[in-house]
């Protein structure tokens, strides 16, 4: 991003060629302030109007803008006459206000845009005039890199010699809109800005300004550009960060940290309030220790990612769902000893084959295996007695594809057939009755009661005594 406070010495302006369009005579001015480049479009009429502006404000002299011409002014060789003498006035305007570069000349090169002064003095005066409307009306409010960068950066400049003595344009109305917000979102972009050779997604940041948020959304946005969120760590309770090529959980939890090992945490690095976490869309392969710096999660979600097998959490004593789809989960040996009273898992879209693994999770409410590699029915007798799951997903399993597949589910559960929704949808009475009579013939080739009849051979023994 330019700083032209930085590189007053190494900018410049020149108006590389002219289009004409509709009749309609374009000039493109390069601008160049240190590495950074843009162009802008501006016709003769714009010149104009800058001109006159100047004239009235800054002391530039009137007869220094090349003439109008009415008559012949779209020939070629008046376009490339005109083009040659508007280069030089802009070239002596540049070095006349140099110093001072007021906003009427730096809009018109469209230093709002791309330039770290410029475009906080505009963010200054719209917060001035609207921050309080903002803060009361919008529920998350959108902070481009560009404009993170340039407060980031804003702190390193002492007090810029172009600062406006305007009050609405003061960089403190950006400081307190920062540190009143309370949900903020951030996009990024690998493509470049405007006509300027500038990457969003190269520009590095921090959050230091953002004391009061609690909500946080990151979307494609390189964690290498995020350089400190010390400041959230006592105040975030939700926290995004989507289609941001992340591999690890501490690439964002411990950004501000040097030494990401288990041996540097202390109390300071621990996340007091964050009880919702969305990681999905990354390339996270394993869930690291830096999980434990987050004692209060409720909610974790690791959806399409790369993992394969899941780690011991069993830290997270508030962790309630567990969001694992689209992965690759084949295997998902002795859950019970890696999560604790978990109440809700999603595993659809991986290639889990058993469910041997989710028989002691006694807690565990809802369970979506759907789109999976299960194919035999009886693999539903290893979570047919948890005694608190009432929500089973498993279309899209080859054995769903099998013949009375929902009645055969169903049965297992015995006497809490009714209760179990699967697929979506509570068995029918017709369902159920079919279920019980598969039920029968289960237990009697088992040489057992059935479950529904023991009630009355109880009740019968009891009268009978």
């Amino acid at each position: 991003m330019a700083s032209f406070l930085n590189h007053r010495n190494d900018s410049s302006v020149y108006i590389e060629e002219a289009i004409t369009k509709d009749n309609v005579t374009y000039y493109k001015i390069i601008v160049k302030v240190g590495f950074v480049q843009w162009d802008v479009w501006h016709r003769y009429s714009d010149f104009v109007e800058l001109h006159d502006k100047l004239v009235r404000d800054y002391g530039i002299e009137r007869d220094l803008l090349p003439p109008k011409k009415v008559i012949r002014n779209k020939t070629p060789k008046f376009i490339e006459h005109r083009r040659e003498a508007l280069n030089e006035y802009l070239k002596n305007v540049f070095n006349f206000l140099n110093l001072t570069m007021p906003s009427e000349f730096a809009h018109f090169l469209d230093f709002h845009l791309y330039d770290i002064f410029f475009l906080l003095q505009d963010l200054a005066k719209k917060l001035f005039l609207e921050g309080d409307k903002m803060l009361q009306s919008e529920k998350s409010h959108k902070f481009t890199p560009l404009e993170l960068h340039a407060i980031s950066e804003r702190f390193k400049i002492a007090c810029p010699p172009t600062e406006k003595l305007d009050q609405m344009y003061d960089f403190s109305h950006i400081l307190d809109f920062c540190s009143q917000i309370t949900s903020l979102s951030i996009e990024g972009s690998y493509q470049i800005l405007g006509t300027s050779n500038i990457v969003p997604n190269d520009l590095k940041f921090d959050l230091i300004p953002f004391k009061s948020l609690m909500d946080l959304k990151i979307l494609g946005v390189p964690m290498a550009c995020i350089q400190s969120v010390g400041s959230l760590r006592a105040s975030l309770c939700t926290l995004s960060v989507l289609t941001a090529t992340v591999v690890s959980l501490n690439e964002f939890l411990l950004v501000d940290v040097l030494h990401k090992d288990p041996s540097s945490i202390t109390d300071s690095m621990i996340w007091k309030k964050l009880t919702f976490i969305n990681f999905s869309s990354n390339n996270i392969n394993k869930v690291d220790w830096a999980i434990r710096l987050v004692p209060k999660l409720q909610h974790l979600n690791l959806s399409s990612n790369k993992l394969t097998e899941l780690c011991d959490i069993s830290c997270l004593h508030d962790l309630q769902v567990l969001n694992l789809s689209m992965n690759n989960f084949s295997t998902c040996d002795n859950w019970h000893a890696k999560i604790g009273n978990i109440v809700k898992i999603d595993l659809s879209q991986n290639k889990v084959q058993s469910l041997q693994g989710f028989s002691r999770l006694y807690s565990l409410e809802s369970l979506d295996l759907s789109c999976n590699v299960i194919t035999d029915v009886e693999e539903v007798q290893h979570i047919c007695k948890l005694p608190c799951l009432e929500y089973l997903w498993l279309t899209a399993n080859p054995v769903a594809t099998t013949i009375d597949y929902r009645v055969k589910v169903m049965e297992q559960f015995n006497a809490r057939m009714s209760e179990l929704c699967l697929d979506n949808e509570k068995a029918s009475e017709k369902e159920l009755d079919t279920a019980r009579v598969l039920q029968a013939l289960r237990v009697v080739k088992e040489g057992k009661t059935p479950s529904f009849l023991q009630n009355n051979h109880t009740s019968h023994s009891f009268h009978k005594s």
